[in-house]
C-alpha cells in the first residue's frame, strides 16, 4: 500500500491549493486589519501618541509609520508584482521586530508588547501561505 510521502500525486493538488488559498486570505485579511487599525490609532488616538513619547520616538515618527502601514496594507491585499509584496512584508517584520524591542528596552509587560506578538504571529502565517501559494 502506497502513502502519500511515497506517491505525492495522491494528494489533490487542487484541494490542497484551495485551502491553501483560503487560509492565505484570512490571515492576511486579519493581519491587514491589525495593521490598518494600529495605523489609524497611531495617528488618531492621543493616548498612543503618548506611548510613541514614553518609547522615545519623535511626534514624526509616528506618523511616518502610520503611512507605511497603510502603503504595506495596500501592497499585501493588491494585485501588485510578488518583489512589492516581498517588501511590504519586510517592512512589516521589521516593525513588529522593533515594537517589541522598543517595548521591551523600557520596561513594558507583556499587556503592552502582546499585541505585537499577537500581530507577529499573524504575519508568519500570511507569509508563510503567501510563499506557499506561489510555488
Amino acid at each position: 500500500m502506497a502513502t502519500t510521502q511515497q506517491k505525492p500525486d495522491l494528494v489533490s493538488a487542487k484541494t490542497t491549493s484551495k485551502a491553501n488559498v483560503m487560509a492565505y486570505w484570512i490571515v492576511t485579511a486579519l493581519f491587514c486589519l491589525q495593521m490598518s487599525f494600529t495605523a489609524y490609532a497611531q495617528l488618531r488616538l492621543p493616548q498612543v501618541a503618548s506611548a510613541f513619547t514614553h518609547l522615545g520616538f519623535p511626534a514624526y515618527f509616528r506618523v511616518e509609520l502610520s503611512w507605511a502601514k497603510f502603503l504595506g496594507v495596500v501592497l499585501l491585499l493588491a494585485p501588485v508584482p510578488a518583489r512589492l509584496k516581498e517588501w511590504a512584508y519586510a517592512g512589516f517584520a521589521i516593525t513588529l521586530i522593533s515594537a517589541l524591542i522598543a517595548h521591551i528596552a523600557v520596561g513594558d509587560g507583556p499587556e503592552a508588547w502582546g499585541w505585537a506578538a499577537g500581530t507577529g504571529v499573524l504575519w508568519v502565517l500570511s507569509y508563510f501561505f503567501w510563499r506557499r501559494r506561489l510555488t
